[in-house]
């Protein structure tokens, strides 16, 4: 291995239980204004010196800035590393970071590893680098707060055209000969919206007066789950996730909210669950809309080269993955083909309250980050 990495990845990985225990103590669910703020100062105080912050306008109205860092060097070459703040967990679930009482191996904490733990190597990444200015002309950290659920438009790929790479960093993984992993391809994503309108009336005096949404949304549930063929040529995934229907117990539901989620190699694939949803039912309309998508990326064979070459640096195969959830590198991919995304540590139950983080994993996932990293800035090295 490159003595630089293997030196550089050590001094992360010492840090980084401390660094990730502040981030993770801070309760983050996507929307929480005071929240995100006070997670991005915690990321602030841990870039290098002479970084430059900036505090720009989020992606989503209502939100807290995002947060963009940026370094300067007298080198080549220009990397974006990526990352994001935000979690799905509401603050009465909101789980700080303690160990495992029986894997000394885990550290359970909300965020851990989607992407706490990941936003710790990036910031990592950058302190390692600002130690070598001749090796980049501008290092970039973005850190959103509106990853885990955002419905309009990503504000900011244009702000970083022309860029050599962008490295983010979501979990990482292995392969199941048990190589370091990154991924370079993912599915689109999209959540399609089902409104119900229907008629109230008395359950038990006049129910056949009334038109029940809840039964109406009950058929476009079954009707989005019938395009479920993830071994078809699409890969398309349509599952319903949510459904909100009626206020009382003796009432009529008279409108309700259907949710479901849906993955496919392309987003043009998503019409034909939208059509799948018939316009009425037993009398209720139901209006349809994909209130949220996000595109594929499949950086495969723009990144082939750049894997080689940080596998050499490290000594060992990094190896590129395919992932079904979404990321924010999908938004890059199409601006900037050198897309890396999974660099951060090893852990699971993302989402989840059983969420951890792989301790030997820092150490380990940070060698292959700067690997990566300094693949991207100075092609040729290590090859």
């Amino acid at each position: 291995m490159d003595p630089w990495i293997a030196a550089r990845a050590t001094a992360i990985a010492a840090r980084a239980e401390r660094e990730l225990e502040a981030l993770v103590g801070v309760s983050t669910p996507s929307g929480d204004v005071r929240g995100a703020q006070e997670a991005a100062a915690i990321a602030a105080a841990l870039l290098p010196d002479g970084a430059e912050v900036e505090h720009v306008p989020c992606s989503s109205p209502g939100h807290a800035p995002d947060l963009v860092a940026r370094l300067r060097g007298t080198g080549r070459g220009r990397i974006l590393l990526l990352g994001h703040l935000d979690t799905v967990v509401a603050h009465d679930g909101h789980r700080p970071l303690e160990p495992d009482p029986d894997d000394a191996d885990r550290l359970f904490g909300s965020g851990t590893v989607d992407m706490k733990g990941g936003d710790v190597l990036a910031l990592g990444v950058m302190r390692a680098l600002a130690a070598e200015p001749e090796r980049f002309a501008e290092i970039a950290l973005l850190l959103v707060v509106d990853e885990e659920w955002r419905v309009g438009p990503f504000a900011h790929v244009e702000r970083f055209a022309g860029f050599d790479a962008c490295l983010c960093f979501e979990a990482g993984e292995l392969t199941t000969g048990g190589e370091d992993a990154v991924v370079v391809k993912r599915k689109a994503a999209g959540t399609v919206e089902v409104l119900a309108q229907g008629r109230s009336a008395h359950s038990g005096s006049a129910p056949d007066r009334g038109v029940n949404a809840l039964l109406a949304l009950a058929e476009a549930a079954r009707a989005i789950a019938g395009c479920h063929d993830p071994r078809g040529p699409e890969r398309l995934t349509a599952v319903p996730t949510v459904l909100h229907s009626g206020d009382a117990f003796n009432v009529v539901p008279a409108e309700g909210r259907l949710i479901a989620d849906v993955r496919a190699d392309r987003l043009e694939a998503f019409a034909a669950v939208l059509a799948a949803v018939p316009a009425q039912v037993g009398g209720a309309t139901l209006t349809t809309r994909l209130a949220r998508e996000w595109p594929g990326m499949d950086a495969r064979a723009a990144t082939g080269p750049l894997l080689e070459q940080a596998g050499a640096l490290l000594g060992r195969r990094v190896a590129g993955a395919a992932r079904g959830g979404a990321s924010d590198a999908s938004h890059f991919a199409s601006a900037i083909p050198l897309t890396v995304d999974g660099l951060g540590p090893r852990g699971g139950a993302a989402h989840n309250p059983g969420e951890f983080v792989r301790v030997s994993s820092l150490r380990t996932r940070a060698e292959v980050a700067l690997a990566v990293a300094l693949a991207a800035l100075d092609p040729g090295n290590g090859a």
